[in-house]
């Protein structure tokens, strides 16, 4: 059987003999960049029903159409993790957003905070490259990336169930861990380039929900932090166990 050597996400139904309509964009990559042809083997994923080898039925320069024959991963959820983070610098916000897809967050959410460099994002720019992530990682789901919110508005509506793994940069070189903390539902919380705020910080350490740790004994940039965060909480609660 011929091994198919392209991933793309679809927002199709995907099912056996299932047809798949491609949009000029995923038709040019595949039959323009890709020089695939008739009969070739392409993997999709929607972030509902799995993994599906399909194969192209039909091949042109603007539209196309894949055929699903079987699928070759079940859905594969992340844990229930939201990673919460101030927008930086544009490339570097990307990064956190590739890491985070990759690294099993259910859900990106950028904040806008006292000190954050960023008054807005490209939600839809963001989601594109979560996409991207999903489809070289391998993995069945993708998560959302919200829309930018403000931190204040955030922790206003905080639900009663979800802890909060507060990353607090000024705790660095202390021995604050996760320790005991328990839950299903998780959140991380990233600070921008700047640090929090002195009200922001009081705010966080008396979160009921709220547990402070650092990371490690040196500063981290923020897209680092996150990479870090996510690796600790993922080997502590996650499915990295």
């Amino acid at each position: 059987m011929k091994q198919a050597k392209v991933r793309l996400y679809v927002e199709q139904p995907l099912a056996k003999g299932q047809s798949v309509p491609l949009d000029r964009d995923q038709a040019h990559y595949l039959f323009g960049v890709m020089r695939m042809g008739l009969g070739d083997p392409v993997l999709l994923f929607n972030g509902q029903d799995g993994e599906w080898r399909c194969i192209v039925a039909k091949a042109g320069k603007r539209a196309g159409e894949l055929v699903c024959e079987e699928q070759t991963k079940p859905l594969q959820m992340p844990p229930d993790l939201w990673l919460v983070f101030a927008p930086i610098k544009k490339a570097r916000t990307d990064f956190i957003v590739e890491k985070a897809a990759e690294m099993g967050a259910a859900r990106i959410m950028p904040v806008q905070t006292a000190f954050t460099n960023s008054e807005r994002i490209r939600q839809d720019r963001l989601q594109a490259h979560a996409v991207e992530a999903a489809e070289q990682c391998g993995g069945t789901y993708v998560p959302e990336v919200t829309d930018l919110q403000k931190l204040d508005r955030l922790l206003s509506d905080w639900p009663e169930d979800r802890q909060l793994m507060f990353c607090d940069e000024a705790e660095v070189g202390s021995a604050k861990r996760l320790g005991n903390a328990s839950g299903d539902k998780w959140a991380i919380l990233i600070g921008p380039e700047g640090g929090f705020s002195d009200a922001e910080r009081a705010r966080l350490h008396a979160h009921p929900n709220a547990h402070v740790v650092a990371l490690g004994p040196r500063i981290l940039r923020a897209d680092t932090a996150a990479v870090a965060a996510m690796t600790l909480w993922q080997q502590a609660f996650g499915d990295w166990k």
